[in-house]
């Protein structure tokens, strides 16, 4: 993996590149859509590339592992080959499914024990068989296994869930190094930054993971409910220790106003759930503000979903239509409401990285994100 710096913010810590991977060109910043289970729920890869313009999507560790199984996707010659699609795709470690399954999993210093959502059976990530697991899956761009921390959580858990994460980390580079690829194509490792919200425990790991000098780096445990002001400090702090000429990810963030606010601060690659999951229960994000498509006053609305000539799907469809699908329960509703939504974060990042280019970034963000957070 290559990363090259195009242009940097001159108000602003943002900056504009380009992630260069054995399946193609990322340009940065970038939206990633989450593809948990192989597939970017409700929405052909046909679309994801022609009106999404979609560089990379991610494939989830822990749901591919339990469903199809890492069997067959390697059988079929890696995620790529079994799903399709054919740019970059980065795939996560398990390590927030380890957060969010804190019922059903036990944690210690030589992995994690679990037992599956779906039937119930009990397995085992370790830092070596999550880095065998991605070998097989086969994502251009595979993380490090860490341990996600909730908020609330007192200083010392945060401390040693961070120095298990750092433990861990040490296992995966090791095990990394001494195993090579096996779909013909190199992948990079990103480490994971944690240390919850206090400032000596990110400064910390910061610059351990900076010490490991990888190919790029991911900020974990953020946006899981502190406050957004909280979530910029800690990014901002973190950004300014790890190396200036490598990708920065933030993961599992967010709005539109979380991404802008974050790309000021020196982030260059994202990936959230809400655009798909919020399109599917009637919330789009538009120019103009958030809309909830069901309520009474898009009944007789006529207008493009996003007024102004540009449509993130393959065709203009209107409010009163959209709305009248949701209302229906037709299935094609939830499709293109979570097209729309994710053409418009594709959208939203592009136009940052040009407003990098031509050094108007900083103003552009100020009079938009405000308007981005409008409830209509």
């Amino acid at each position: 993996m290559d990363f090259q710096i195009v242009k940097t913010d001159t108000g602003t810590k943002a900056r504009a590149g380009e992630v260069k991977t054995a399946h193609g060109k990322i340009e940065t910043p970038i939206f990633m859509p989450v593809g948990t289970a192989g597939t970017v729920k409700a929405i052909h890869f046909r679309d994801i590339k022609e009106d999404i313009k979609a560089q990379i999507i991610l494939g989830n560790t822990y749901h591919l592992y339990l469903r199809p199984g890492i069997e067959v996707i390697e059988k079929a010659g890696g995620l790529h080959k079994f799903n399709g699609w054919d740019k970059p795709i980065l795939t996560d470690s398990g390590g927030y499914q380890v957060y969010s399954l804190a019922n059903q999993r036990k944690l210690t210093e030589e992995g994690v024990q679990f037992q599956s959502h779906i039937d119930g059976s009990r397995h085992k990530f370790t830092p070596e068989n999550i880095i065998d697991i991605q070998r097989s899956i086969g994502g251009d761009i595979i993380m490090a296994f860490d341990e996600c921390t909730p908020f609330p959580c007192d200083y010392g858990y945060a401390a040693k869930s961070m120095e298990l994460t750092h433990n861990w980390l040490k296992r995966c580079i090791v095990h990394f190094y001494q195993t090579d690829p096996i779909h013909g194509y190199q992948q990079a490792l990103f480490p994971i930054v944690q240390g919850s919200i206090y400032k000596e425990l990110r400064i910390k790991s910061a610059e351990t993971i900076a010490g490991y000098e990888a190919e790029g780096n991911a900020i974990g445990g953020l946006s899981v409910g502190e406050p957004a002001e909280v979530m910029y400090e800690m990014t901002e702090l973190v950004c300014d220790i790890l190396p200036f000429n490598k990708p920065r990810y933030l993961m599992g963030v967010g709005t539109p106003a979380n991404i802008l606010e974050s790309i000021s601060l020196g982030v260059d690659m994202f990936d959230c759930v809400m655009p798909t999951r919020n399109g599917r229960n009637g919330m789009l994000f538009t120019k103009k503000g958030i809309i909830n498509i069901k309520n009474e006053r898009w009944k007789t609305d006529f207008s493009p979903i996003e007024e102004g000539g540009e449509s993130f799907v393959d065709t203009t469809y209107i409010k009163a239509y959209l709305r009248h699908l949701f209302v229906a329960n037709e299935i094609l509703g939830p499709m293109i409401a979570s097209t729309h939504n994710l053409g418009f974060y594709l959208w939203l990042v592009r136009e940052a990285r040009e407003k990098i280019i031509r050094g108007e970034f900083s103003k552009w963000k100020e009079e938009i994100i405000s308007q981005l957070q409008y409830r209509l």
